[in-house]
């Protein structure tokens, strides 16, 4: 336990240290912290926090800075978000969050993070079954016939299947009307199980065709982007991080392969409201040096998908989360409205 004379050292440490990123002094603490105390008094409440695992010393100076326990205790007990100091949702409401796009919306919410927080932005897409409105057919060579596949949405995907025999323009307008009157508004999985057993009314090679329309429209649904990442060069600029050329490797590879932040975000949508997450105290957050700040979005009050803010732990934490907190009101209005 702290007293309240640690604690507020341990407050302005922090503070200074996240404002200008340098280790803090006894002097330069008892000057932010406001206490009339001795660079003797203050140097032994340094230590004792620095026995607790609070703060630590680099090698090349005689200041201190927080560790991730530091940074937590600090999350957890010294924060207060002010509500003043950013735009209100009304203002920011007609900045790209068009309510009859989802996929612009997820993008843009994306890169708004990235741009207000000056690190990444990420966004979980809404997990989504692949429902088609239309469906049309359009022979592009021999054996090379391109599908068009429209959700309900609006959102189009082309894809080019090869075919084992040639089809005239009508074949393949009598298959997409086929489809189209039976199937329009199903789920593609809902598709390709009830096509296995109805089609036999169809000649064989249209069957085939239909069968190989519904394959890659299931396909290209499950490999469509999950997770919408923005900014990652910004790391480059942060000292602490762009310093260790492996590290920051690693860190762009999180990025390219997603797995693990799909798996942070899966785990931030079951929390209520803005959650802090600080490499280097858990599993969640694979970098000591990344701290990630989340909240989940909803449509019609049903949590969908999760977006947030990846940095350094030496990151503005009161302004990081007004801004995952107003986005994701955002997304959260605009997804609700695009029905």
């Amino acid at each position: 336990m702290l007293d309240d004379r640690a604690k507020l050292l341990l407050k302005a440490l922090v503070e200074r240290y996240i404002a200008d990123g340098q280790p803090v002094g006894s002097r330069t603490l008892a000057k932010a912290a406001g206490l009339e105390l001795s660079p003797a008094t203050i140097r032994n409440v340094m230590s004792d926090l620095e026995e607790l695992g609070l703060i630590t010393s680099p090698h090349t100076s005689a200041g201190r800075i927080p560790t991730a326990r530091g940074y937590r205790l600090f999350v957890d007990t010294m924060l207060t978000v002010r509500r003043d100091g950013f735009p209100p949702m009304s203002d920011m409401t007609g900045q790209g969050f068009d309510a009859g796009q989802p996929q612009r919306v997820i993008s843009h919410a994306a890169q708004m993070l990235s741009s207000l927080s000056h690190f990444v932005g990420v966004v979980m897409a809404p997990r989504r079954a692949s429902v088609f409105r239309h469906i049309e057919f359009l022979s592009l060579s021999e054996r090379r016939v391109l599908v068009i596949i429209v959700s309900p949405e609006g959102d189009v995907q082309n894809r080019i299947i090869y075919t084992q025999v040639n089809f005239t323009q009508s074949q393949l307008l009598e298959a997409a009307n086929f489809l189209n009157a039976h199937y329009s508004g199903l789920a593609m999985e809902a598709v390709r199980e009830r096509l296995k057993t109805e089609v036999e009314a169809l000649r064989g090679e249209i069957a085939d065709l239909m069968k190989a329309a519904v394959e890659i429209g299931a396909e290209a649904d499950a490999a469509q982007e999950e997770v919408v990442v923005s900014g990652e060069r910004n790391l480059l600029s942060v000292s602490e991080l762009s310093s260790d050329m492996g590290n920051l490797r690693r860190m762009f590879d999180l990025f390219e392969q997603k797995t693990q932040l799909i798996r942070l975000l899966d785990v931030s949508a079951q929390a209520d409201g803005v959650r802090i997450y600080i490499g280097g105290e858990s599993q969640v957050v694979p970098f000591e040096d990344l701290s990630v700040v989340t909240a989940p979005y909803e449509v019609d009050g049903q949590v969908v998908g999760t977006l947030g803010v990846i940095g350094p732990q030496r990151m503005p934490y009161e302004r990081m989360i007004q801004i995952v907190d107003v986005t994701s009101k955002l997304v959260s209005n605009a997804l609700s409205h695009s029905k």
